[in-house]
């Protein structure tokens, strides 16, 4: 068997495809329009179609109503459980020490508490919103919410 060496490889002939030579005559089978059929804005020299094209018809992305949009405010506020500050060790809950603790981002500014869960002592809460069953829930443990001043 002989050694395959850089002087003695060649290709099989089934590996190269040959072009296609367009325009040579009836006989070759792309004679005359090439291939490309009669007329049309196909059949054109410089055809280019964008994506999405449907002939002049208005576009499907065209037709559809937008849609889609996310506020920059809601990356500043959260909402959070009542039963996350069980976890708080402190009495006095601000936005400061959710934030020493882990429960919200470093870059929220606005916090509101809803009822989700209970408590198990008393919180005095500052500067953040809650909402009324949880202004009851607080208030039946003998804590206080002060509002920000």
């Amino acid at each position: 068997m002989n050694k395959i060496y850089l002087n003695n490889i060649y290709l099989d002939r089934s590996s190269k495809k040959k072009r296609k030579r367009k325009g040579r005559g009836v006989g070759s089978g792309l004679g005359k329009t090439c291939g490309r059929g009669h007329k049309g804005q196909l059949s054109r020299s410089g055809k280019k179609i964008r994506r999405g094209f449907e002939g002049g018809q208005m576009p499907l992305y065209r037709r559809l109503p937008k849609f889609g949009f996310k506020s920059r405010s809601s990356i500043k506020k959260k909402d959070i459980r009542l039963s996350d500050l069980n976890n708080i060790r402190s009495k006095k809950i601000d936005i400061s020490i959710l934030k020493n603790a882990n429960i919200i981002n470093k870059k929220i500014k606005y916090v509101k508490i809803f009822l989700s869960g209970s408590i198990y002592k008393p919180f005095i809460i500052r500067g953040i919103k809650v909402t009324n069953g949880v202004l009851q829930k607080i208030k039946s443990f003998n804590g206080k919410i002060e509002e920000k001043t």
